[in-house]
């Protein structure tokens, strides 16, 4: 808030199956006379984790093979 005016409230929820969305007092109370904007987006999920080492294997080209050979493995 800057002179005691909203400038931007986030709410982030998770409704369960037939779960009606409510939104709380607290945010109807901030909610007067004035211009709104209302959004309400779907979250999206955070995509898995895969490890892998494409880029790695990749980052060689087909002239540097081999070039490597002489140096132990660890």
């Amino acid at each position: 808030m800057i002179n005691g005016q909203l400038i931007k409230l986030i709410y982030e929820i998770e409704l369960q199956p037939g779960e009606k969305l409510n939104l709380p007092e607290s945010v109807l109370e901030n909610v007067a006379a004035g211009r709104w904007v209302i959004t309400i987006q779907q979250k999206a999920e955070p995509p898995e984790s895969i490890l892998s080492h494409d880029a790695f294997l990749n980052g060689y080209a087909p002239e540097e093979e081999g070039l490597y050979d002489d140096y132990p493995s660890r």
